[in-house]
């Protein structure tokens, strides 16, 4: 009998039939860690599931990897969904993913903690950059559902707060996949017109899924670069989401956000009536100071008799002239016996004063003292001043007190 003779493909081919017919191998929940994640231009991913003591190959094609929520990374444990069959070119069987979840975790919670991790090292949630609220805002924005509970919870508590403030509402939707765009949309348009003084955006409580717009990334940006201060209000006081972490405020509730957004007309009162009062505590204790003051200047002499004040004045100017005089003929005389005094002391060293007793001074005819005997030749012409005049005479011979004669 001859052996009939098959080629590989056929064999491979006959596999996959094989396979592909086994209810077992058509649809499998498997439990494994991730290894070798690798995402192709293509847009598959090809990854391995591996345990203790086995692996095994797995595709996953654009079209359900586009479904997953979170980023698969290598060593990550999950729950992989799909088929198993052979790929006919290869040989090799695998695992055609159709679904990936993480394991003891739902997927949400796993890219809710991925983009969280990834914006806060970022520097999105760091307190320098949140803005201050305004503390009396003129407008507040609220972008949230126009026919939800939320919305007439915060006109509720907004009228009773702080009736003053202008409240607008943009509906949009805050659930399903077109809720990020329409909330970026809002939030986009309040900044670009410069609508408000504060927003608002939220939605009331519900389950992550029914949150998960407000877990949005482009969301998150959007909220981040507002120059408008924004409000975070999504669900309840457990729900947390990424909005509320780049918010500059968060707030518990709608109904919370609205208190924090406002202040209480109430309080207001209550502040400026104290104000008013201690205004008014203070005027009156000016007033009453004012009044004493008065008192004293009506009972002031210059006001009861103004000519007496001013015949006061003109005796005290009379005193002040009559010690001015005084002092200035006190002054005068001092000034006349100094001045006598070193007249005489001045007179006295004079040395025409000398003359008078019979003596001479001898000068050159320029004016030049003679103090000596050697200042004088035979022949020369000088003058000698007396007293009452001088006169001109001229030097026969010259001779020291030691008898030597000069020439």
């Amino acid at each position: 009998m001859e052996q009939k003779i098959y080629s590989v493909t056929q064999v491979n081919t006959y596999i996959q039939s094989l396979m592909d017919g086994d209810r077992l191998l058509g649809g499998l929940c498997i439990r494994g860690e991730i290894s070798n994640y690798k995402v192709y231009p293509s847009g598959h991913h090809y990854f391995t599931l591996k345990d203790s003591t086995g692996a095994l190959r797995c595709v996953m094609f654009k079209s359900s990897a586009a479904r997953i929520r979170f980023r698969p990374e290598t060593g990550m444990k999950v729950l992989a969904f799909g088929r198993i069959t052979v790929f006919p070119r290869d040989g090799a069987y695998q695992l055609y993913c159709t679904s990936l979840t993480p394991d003891g975790v739902g997927d949400l919670h796993v890219a809710f903690e991925q983009l969280k991790a990834k914006l806060q090292a970022q520097g999105l949630f760091d307190p320098a950059h949140k803005k201050p609220l305004p503390q009396y805002p003129g407008t507040i924005a609220l972008i949230t559902s126009a026919a939800g509970a939320a919305v007439h919870d915060m006109l509720r508590v907004l009228r009773k707060r702080y009736p003053l403030s202008k409240v607008l509402i943009l509906g949009v939707r805050v659930q399903g996949a077109e809720a990020p765009a329409e909330l970026c949309g809002a939030i986009r348009y309040v900044n670009r017109w410069n609508l408000a003084d504060l927003m608002i955006v939220g939605r009331g409580g519900g389950s992550m899924e029914d949150l998960w717009a407000f877990n949005d990334e482009t969301l998150a940006r959007v909220i981040f670069e507002s120059e408008i201060p924004v409000i975070s209000a999504v669900g309840h006081e457990p729900d947390v989401t990424i909005s509320d972490y780049v918010a500059d405020l968060r707030a518990a509730t709608p109904s919370n956000a609205a208190e924090l957004a406002v202040p209480d007309r109430e309080e207001l009162e209550r502040h400026l009536q104290a104000m008013r009062s201690n205004m008014v505590g203070i005027i009156g204790k000016q007033v009453k100071l004012n009044r004493q003051r008065l008192r004293v200047l009506a009972a002031a002499k210059p006001l009861q008799s103004p000519t007496s004040y001013i015949d006061e004045r003109r005796l005290m100017l009379d005193s002040t002239m009559r010690r001015l005089c005084s002092a200035q003929d006190q002054r005068l005389a001092q000034c006349r016996q100094k001045s006598v005094r070193l007249a005489a002391a001045l007179d006295a060293m004079s040395p025409l004063k000398v003359l008078t007793r019979g003596y001479a001074m001898a000068q050159t005819p320029d004016g030049v003292l003679l103090r000596s005997v050697h200042q004088i030749r035979k022949g020369d012409r000088f003058q000698l001043r007396f007293s009452d005049g001088t006169a001109v005479v001229q030097a026969e011979q010259t001779q020291t007190v030691g008898g030597e004669s000069h020439e």
